[in-house]
């Protein structure tokens, strides 16, 4: 029941489907999730596409606060909260993958070293680690005037 839809073997979906048939509201509340996970998987959609979509999820939060199993009454004040913030991620398809990747390192250095005492050792070590080719030097010096712009 955890796997989405799509991800579910043809003998899988045969075993769900006669599960979910045994209860009619289990089943309600599965295709309920898939089709909230349907929508919020339409992130990279414009937003013109999205206006609906949104309504969409608006009013299915609301169903979801207005049930009578508590669990989902909670679902459905979390998913209110954060409301705003999946509007966004939903209008917005940029992420900060990369960003977290390059973290990720920096702490694994920092761990391995347990801490660095002089930051400039700590900080040529990750641009080392991270890949860095040295472009952002060069052009820290030439703005500082130590090498001639015709150098660099």
């Amino acid at each position: 029941m955890r796997r989405h839809e799509k991800n579910l073997k043809p003998e899988q979906k045969i075993k769900l489907e006669s599960y979910l048939s045994l209860n009619r509201v289990l089943k309600e509340i599965y295709d309920f999730k898939q089709k909230l996970c349907a929508l919020m998987e339409l992130k990279s959609k414009n937003k013109t596409y999205l206006r609906p979509v949104v309504h969409d999820l608006i009013e299915m939060i609301g169903q979801l606060r207005q049930t009578t199993l508590e669990p989902l009454q909670t679902l459905g004040e979390t998913l209110d909260k954060w409301k705003e913030e999946i509007g966004r991620m939903l209008r917005f398809s940029r992420s900060n993958g990369i960003t977290e990747g390059f973290h990720t390192k920096m702490e694994m250095l920092s761990r391995r070293a347990f801490g660095f005492r002089n930051f400039s050792n700590y900080r040529l070590r990750v641009l080392a680690h991270c890949g860095w080719d040295g472009v952002f030097a060069i052009r820290n010096q030439t703005h500082q005037g130590a090498i001639p712009p015709s150098m660099a």
